[in-house]
């Protein structure tokens, strides 16, 4: 309990024992009281031997007034209560003070950035490829809709309690949109992730996935009824590595060979630090070869190519025309389609499965009305050629960015400032196809990104533990809403920083070993 005493003193220790009735087990409780004068407003603790609850607590508090009568001059009122768990508290304060002093001494430590400091910056940071956060006509579409809906605020509680039509119509909607079996929404991608890969996988099979994988699948993956030993990473996009850890599980299990067990392998189509773009097909078409039993299924995260890629924003999933031959695809509205929320594209089993099993669609509120109203919103500018004219620009600018890069930092050593191998020659899978992700190594991310800042542009630094020691960079994101000239200046801008670096370093003597060992740990 504690106390606070409404007149300045001198320190003064008191012990007061409690009244007789909390003595019945027979245990004298001990209460101790200190008081410490500090400008006319004092405090006093009273720690108990044990906690105490009800009744017990109010004797406390009697026991506690009587003895006051002590210090004649002292008037004492309850101010809120401190439990013995307090101190198990401070054991957790500090192991958790602990471990965020460890990160801020490595330069980890995450904070939430400053909502107005970006303010005035040119966007190269953010996930809003399309610019349809700053849209107009999306805007305008949204809210004549808003206007026009019976339903707007809130959903009324889980889909399995509330089932709003807004959201039966989205899953129809997109049904037919995608050219999938079945649709079911869920709250995010992470959700999405977590909810099918810990329910879908089955004991005794498989789950090999893209080192590069999101942390949503992890997460999923912990909790699924596949055994840690089953499962299993493949080197980022090396159709070879994949092959060689199929062929291990194939000879380790014999139920795989069967078919009685299952391989689910998990990729993304863009992969949001590496800007590198899966080889989806020629994946496909090894699985299919090493398992014609038909019991390896493709899940594919369409996240970061939603409304880029494709006919229509489509992804690229169906751009290569792997509808049929993909067992679940993952889009997302919160990126490049400037809304909230994911729906999942697979057949009615797996989705029944999903309304029965995934818990995190399960037990949480879904999405509000006024989100789906926004997912549908968006999905009208796909359809009409909006977005397709705003991801054809897109596409432009980051052709753009990577050939004046290319071009102006031919005299930068490449351990200094560089694109990774798979930007360094060509763009993705063809000229056609660049990222909208771009990243930019260099072993200084953090002065990098305070030197474009200042220039007036935001460009973030990636480090360790989001990206592997040795493979910092600055991770450019272009939407369409940039311009050619704001493009010329971030590459502008990069390499200035990057001669200016070298002249107030010239102890940085950069050789042909050095090169060698920085490319190595690309």
């Amino acid at each position: 309990m504690a106390y606070m005493q409404s007149a300045a003193s001198n320190r003064l220790e008191v012990d007061l024992i409690a009244d007789a009735y909390l003595q019945r087990d027979k245990q004298v409780r001990t209460l101790r009281s200190f008081f410490a004068g500090t400008n006319g407003r004092n405090s006093a603790e009273i720690e108990l031997s044990r906690p105490i609850y009800g009744r017990e607590r109010g004797l406390a508090y009697i026991a506690a007034v009587r003895a006051s009568s002590i210090l004649k001059n002292f008037e004492l009122r309850p101010v809120r209560v401190y439990p013995l768990a307090a101190r198990a508290m401070s054991s957790l304060d500090a192991k958790l003070k602990g471990a965020l002093r460890s990160r801020e001494q490595r330069l980890i430590r995450r904070r939430l950035p400053d909502p107005i400091a970006d303010t005035g910056l040119v966007d190269f940071s953010s996930n809003d490829y399309l610019s349809l956060s700053r849209s107009p006509i999306l805007r305008s579409r949204f809210l004549r809709k808003l206007q026009g809906a019976s339903d707007v605020l809130g959903s009324g509680g889980s889909r399995l309690l509330v089932n709003g039509p807004a959201h039966v119509a989205l899953e129809a909607r997109l049904t037919r949109f995608f050219s999938a079996p079945a649709a079911l929404l869920f709250n995010s991608g992470f959700d999405a992730n977590v909810g099918f890969f810990s329910c879908i996988p089955q004991t005794g099979d498989a789950i090999v996935f893209d080192e590069h994988i999101h942390a949503s699948v992890h997460d999923g993956m912990r909790a699924s009824h596949v055994a840690p030993t089953f499962r299993r990473s493949f080197t980022h996009n090396s159709i070879a590595a994949l092959r060689d850890t199929l062929l291990e599980l194939l000879e380790e299990q014999a139920d795989l060979r069967s078919g009685l067990s299952s391989v689910f392998v998990a990729v993304e189509t863009l992969y949001s630090m590496d800007g590198t773009i899966a080889p989806l097909r020629e994946m496909v078409e090894m699985v299919e070869e090493l398992l014609p039993r038909g019991n390896g299924y493709f899940v594919v995260d369409e996240a970061h190519l939603t409304g880029v890629y494709g006919p229509q924003g489509r992804g690229l999933v169906a751009m290569l025309g792997l509808e049929r031959r993909v067992l679940m695809r993952l889009h997302t509205f919160g990126k490049a389609l400037a809304g909230t929320g994911a729906v999942i594209l697979t057949n009615e089993l797996i989705r029944d499965y999903l309304l029965n099993y995934a818990r995190s669609l399960i037990y949480t509120t879904s999405l509000s009305y006024a989100n789906i109203i926004s997912a549908d919103c968006s999905f009208d500018l796909l359809e009409d050629g909006t977005a397709t004219e705003l991801s054809t620009t897109l596409l432009e600018l980051s052709t753009h960015f990577l050939t004046l890069f290319r071009r102006q930092t031919r005299a930068i050593p490449l351990s200094l400032l560089a694109l990774p191998p798979h930007l360094a020659v060509t763009v993705s899978v063809s000229q056609s196809l660049p990222p909208p992700i771009i990243p930019v190594l260099t072993p200084y991310p953090r002065p990098l990104s305070a030197y474009l800042r200042k220039q007036g542009l935001n460009a973030r630094p990636i480090t360790w533990p989001t990206v592997p020691k040795g493979r910092e960079r600055i991770r450019v994101c272009l939407h369409a809403g940039n311009t050619r000239g704001e493009v010329e200046m971030l590459v502008r801008a990069m390499v200035e920083w990057a001669e200016e670096w070298q002249r107030s370093n010239s102890a940085l003597d950069i050789d042909v070993e050095d090169i060698g060992r920085f490319q190595a740990k690309l």
